[in-house]
């Protein structure tokens, strides 16, 4: 029996709703389809597996129940034994379905309400869905729309298919827009939400400068130029990295453009934000000077473990090495990802020689030298005892003004002096009460073992206890680092695991 009824309009109001809506007509007809399955239970019954199919292509509707064959039934509305499905149709198998035709249902005015609802649910869930699909793959781009409402500062954005949100905290300091202005912005995040999709846009993100440069420097486009990095100060000031990939383009000068047309017209945007365009580099220092610019610089030390950079500059140059309220140098450590540490010339000479003078005062106090014999162990470099006692004869006889007795005098008074000073350590060690134990872990030297006690740290437990960072807080960061405070640690509960193991095999 055919219980089809032909409605042909659900397929005209399918086409129009997709074209609106910019969905699928598929998805729009799957919703009229869940839309009448829900009236068809209404009448039929709840627990019922009732379905509905939409012909694509005449519009027709049929109402079905499908009740799946297994061997015990245990919900009568949807199951049906083996049995008893073989005696109306002997060659039906476990997990098929036996589809009874209905009657087409008459739609009620709460029927029909119920069905729009279904469909309009639907249509919004797919509508969120395709806005997510789109969206979501544009992280990174920049994007034109007009700004629809103010919500306390936030601006929500119409981007023709979507909404975006762009907070006030993501625009460029004292810039406004009203309702109706356009807005370029930077997609930087996009959210699936219970609400639908949430699209975040910003005008202060880096990669909002990046992708300007990109639109206005075909280079950058083409991937010729490559932006290694960018550091902003939304609205007041900007650096930029970048790299040639062709050793006869400028990158710099290609950035800049004739004129300085190419970065006058990101500027615009920008509300006037001032940009340093400046040579990536792959040598730390040299990208670290190429970042402090226009400071001059005179010399850099990298500290590669702690990735700090001393910079000295003239006297003469301080104020614009700092920059504004320290910007200059805050940019430049953002771009380099290293922390930046100014002197002036005249302040690095005087800690020089504050340094020199400490270390040639350790060295007359510990081997009871003259300032001149310490002052030449300095300049040769040395900067503890330990170096020198631990360093080769020949190496040490070679300093101009020393021949090899010098030397092995001087060895001899460095190993004096650390045995003294070990055996101080040692005994204020035992003061301390800090255990045989302890002093036993390979790594720990008597002063950092008397810095232990010292803390509260007497036991393998307690040193067991501590975290790598509190243990490097105790000793000194100058004296171990992370990897070798890990394996002391773990040096220490080691006897965790031989009690536990030998507690296992008592048990057995």
């Amino acid at each position: 029996m055919d219980t089809a009824v032909a409605r042909p309009e659900l397929l005209l109001v399918a086409d129009a709703v997709a074209r609106e809506k910019s969905i699928d007509r598929d998805e729009v007809l799957e919703a009229m389809e869940q839309a009448i399955q829900k009236a068809g239970r209404a009448k039929y019954g709840h627990e019922k597996d009732i379905r509905a199919t939409i012909d694509r292509k005449t519009g027709d509707v049929r109402l079905s129940r499908w009740t799946e064959v297994v061997e015990t039934a245990e919900n009568e509305e949807t199951q049906i034994p083996l049995t008893i499905a073989r005696k109306f149709r002997p060659e039906i198998n476990l997990g098929e379905f036996i589809v009874d035709p209905l009657p087409p249902i008459d739609f009620g005015r709460i029927a029909a309400q119920t069905a729009k609802q279904v469909i309009v649910q639907r249509v919004r869930e797919y509508e969120r869905k395709r806005q997510f699909d789109e969206f979501k793959d544009r992280v990174g781009e920049i994007i034109n729309g007009v700004v629809k409402r103010t919500e306390y500062g936030n601006l929500m954005v119409d981007l023709g298919r979507a909404e975006a949100l762009l907070r006030r905290d993501e625009l460029i300091p004292r810039e406004s827009f009203r309702n109706g202005d356009r807005v370029r912005a930077y997609i930087y995040d996009v959210r699936e939400e219970p609400r639908g999709p949430q699209i975040f846009l910003s005008r202060t993100h880096p990669g909002f400068l990046a992708k300007l440069f990109a639109q206005e420097v075909p280079e950058i486009y083409d991937g010729i130029i490559e932006i290694k990095a960018v550091a902003r100060d939304p609205g007041s000031r900007a650096k930029m990295a970048v790299i040639s990939r062709d050793s006869s383009i400028d990158p710099v000068g290609a950035c800049v453009g004739m004129r300085g047309s190419r970065v006058q017209a990101v500027v615009g945007e920008l509300q006037g934000e001032k940009i340093d365009i400046i040579p990536w580099s792959s040598q730390a220092a040299t990208f670290v000077v190429n970042a402090l610019a226009p400071a001059e610089v005179t010399k850099v030390v990298l500290d590669e473990d702690g990735r700090r950079v001393e910079v000295v500059v003239p006297d003469s140059q301080l104020s614009l090495a700092i920059g504004r309220r320290g910007q200059n140098v805050r940019l430049a450590s953002q771009l380099t990802r290293w922390d930046i540490d100014i002197l002036t010339e005249a302040e690095e000479s005087e800690r020089r020689q504050e340094e020199f003078r400490r270390r040639t005062g350790l060295f007359v106090e510990a081997l009871d030298v003259d300032d001149v014999i310490a002052g030449l162990l300095v300049a040769e470099g040395f900067t503890t005892v330990e170096e020198l006692a631990y360093t080769d004869l020949e190496e040490l006889a070679s300093i101009e003004g020393f021949d090899e007795g010098v030397a092995q005098e001087l060895v001899r008074r460095g190993e004096a002096f650390l045995a003294r000073r070990n055996a101080a350590l040692e005994e204020k060690r035992k003061e301390l009460g800090v255990e045989e134990t302890v002093a036993e872990v390979k790594g720990l030297t008597p002063a950092m073992l008397v810095a232990l006690g010292e803390k509260g740290v007497k036991t393998l437990d307690d040193l067991a206890d501590l975290a790598s960072d509190e243990l490097i807080e105790i000793v000194g960061a100058d004296a171990m680092g992370e990897e070798e405070a890990n394996a002391i640690i773990m040096a220490a509960r080691a006897h965790w695991f031989d009690e536990g193991e030998t507690g296992a095999a008592a048990n057995g």
